[in-house]
This record gives C-alpha cells, sequence and structure tokens, in this order.
C-alpha cells in the first residue's frame, strides 16, 4: 500500500489552484479542460482539488463539503518550510486566514496555522528531524 493522494472538494477548482500557487508557490501538475479536476506540484504526494460535482457523482448519499465560516474539520494539510514565519505572511497576504500564529512547539518545531478561502486547515511548520 501506497498513500497517492489527498482530494479536496471544492466549488471552483480553478481559483484553488491559484490561490495555492500564491499563497504557497506550489505549480499546477495538471487541470482537466473543463477545470473540474485539478493537482499541484508539491514535490510528494500529490495535493488534488475536485469540483463538489465530481463529487456528488462519486458519492451518492452525500458528503459535508468544507465552510470557510465555520470550524475547521477535523484534518490539516501540513506544508513544512524553514521559515515559518515568512510563510504564514505570506499566505495571509495570499488570502489564508490566520488562525494561529508561528509559535515553537516544546519538542523544537515550530507550527502556525492558516485556513484556505475553500476552508482547509493549513498547518505551516519547520521540519522534523
Amino acid at each position: 500500500m501506497k498513500f497517492a493522494y489527498t482530494i479536496v472538494y471544492v466549488a471552483d477548482v480553478s481559483a484553488t489552484l491559484d490561490f495555492y500557487r500564491r499563497a504557497f508557490g506550489f505549480a499546477t501538475r495538471f487541470v482537466t479542460d473543463d477545470a473540474q479536476f485539478g493537482e499541484l506540484d508539491t514535490g510528494g504526494t500529490a495535493l488534488a482539488f475536485a469540483r463538489h460535482d465530481v463529487a456528488a457523482s462519486s458519492l451518492p448519499q452525500g458528503y459535508r463539503p468544507l465552510d470557510a465560516d465555520a470550524q475547521p474539520a477535523g484534518i490539516e494539510v501540513g506544508f513544512t518550510t524553514s521559515d515559518v514565519p515568512a510563510a504564514f505572511d505570506h499566505a495571509v497576504a495570499a488570502g489564508a486566514t490566520p488562525i494561529t500564529a508561528p509559535l515553537t512547539k516544546p519538542w523544537g518545531q515550530t507550527v502556525a496555522y492558516v485556513r484556505a478561502p475553500e476552508g482547509t486547515l493549513i498547518e505551516l511548520c519547520t521540519p522534523m528531524g
């Protein structure tokens, strides 16, 4: 078994890919002609986005979409960086909502949290080990 990708269901794949490019520097690796699905070039496991109508066709019983106005869902996407404060400021300037400003954890890792416009909770942290 190998972890292949994470897909976040969103209203606008193109706008979401653009936000992640501006906020975190990720290029688009792939996007369908109709912009129903797109992936970022993260250098590792793919982070992908698909429109809600794609999810509806795959999940006939429905699902709970992310809501940027509600509390974050119980999952986060983590990005590592050597400069968490700069990444945090850059993400907020690009439209992310600040959640927790950078702080150093007891084990020495610097961690901050933001939310993307579609509601995804994002951890920015220094690498461990």
